[in-house]
């Protein structure tokens, strides 16, 4: 007689999945379908999640990489990662119908950037080159920008004057890497101004301090989410470096049962674009091979909601925006 499957304990993160700023570039959409009708194009992926992006399709909803695939004077979303001027500006051209999805803290580094360029300084822009949120941060910021990720790129960047050189960062980059980066700048450059790490967005502080505390405890880290994902591949970059077995999964169905072999203890989290149904889909598919006792790791509470744009927002959200957090 065969003994039966070891029961598995799952850890889940708290918080994980959706941030304030991905839900409401997804209602963002959702909202101007039903109040203009399909289709309503979109300017590269809403958001780095394949799932949400066919359920919008499916709602009547048009992806597409640049402004010159989109009918003239249709309504356009800009996705939550940002645009250039460049692409503002091709859009005027067209007389597109804009609403801009831009995630507000994402809008507030392409302030920080534009003020630092506007009195003359050198901007560099920690982040990794060729994602959407970069070309759309250095596309914002006129005069001199430089893009570099890593200690030594510090090191051979060449700016106009030293004592003018200001930082900015990509809002969903590993906190620690981007200190190591902004202490080489420091050294560099004594006299560089910028936020320290306060650019990174809370929702992303919040889940790699999530996924940090959760190392401590697990055998295997599966983090949902996005390849293309720069949050998500963040988490489980975390888990490797903390020495735990990790993996970054779109669903389901990617869940190799031979990861589980020898393991006791799983966690589990997701990146801020990444909805919870796809959660409990690898809960449900690791319940298919073993016994679970799911618990939930004690962590932050997120209660931060950021406005809609005025087109589509209701008189009901503003009132209820005056009770909620708000940035």
């Amino acid at each position: 007689m065969s003994s039966s499957p070891e029961p598995l304990r799952v850890v889940l993160a708290k918080p994980r999945g959706f941030c304030a700023g991905v839900e409401r570039a997804i209602e963002i959409v959702e909202r101007a379908l039903e109040k203009f009708g399909a289709p309503v194009y979109v300017r590269h992926e809403i958001v780095h999640n394949k799932h949400v992006v066919e359920s919008l399709k499916h709602r009547g909803a048009v992806f597409v990489e640049e402004v010159d695939e989109i009918p003239e004077g249709a309504i356009t979303v800009f996705s939550a990662h940002g645009v250039s001027k460049r692409v503002e500006g091709d859009a005027k051209l067209r007389t597109l119908e804009v609403i801009d999805a831009t995630c507000p803290l994402v809008t507030k580094v392409h302030k920080e950037g534009r003020r630092y360029a506007s009195a003359g300084y050198d901007i560099i822009l920690i982040g990794h080159v060729g994602h959407p949120e970069v070309e759309g941060t250095v596309g914002q910021i006129p005069g001199r920008v430089h893009v570099l990720c890593t200690e030594e790129e510090v090191a051979i960047v060449r700016v106009a004057d030293p004592q003018r050189v200001a930082f900015v960062t990509q809002t969903t980059l590993s906190v620690n890497d981007t200190k190591q980066v902004i202490a080489a700048l420091k050294r560099r450059f004594p006299a560089i101004k910028g936020p320290d790490t306060r650019d990174i967005c809370y929702a992303t502080q919040n889940r790699q301090a999530a996924v940090l505390k959760m190392t401590e405890e697990v055998d295997l880290l599966l983090v949902v989410g996005a390849h293309n994902s720069s949050n998500s591949n963040r988490l489980a970059e975390i888990g490797t470096q903390m020495g735990v077995k990790s993996f970054l999964i779109e669903d389901a169905s990617r869940l190799d049962p031979s990861w589980l072999e020898g393991v006791q203890t799983v966690g589990l989290t997701a990146g801020a674009s990444a909805p919870e149904a796809l959660v409990q889909g690898v809960i449900e598919r690791l319940a298919e091979l073993r016994p679970l006792q799911v618990v939930t790791l004690d962590g932050v509470e997120e209660n931060v909601h950021f406005r809609l744009p005025p087109e589509l927002e209701t008189e009901a959200d503003r009132v209820a925006m005056t009770s909620d957090m708000e940035l």
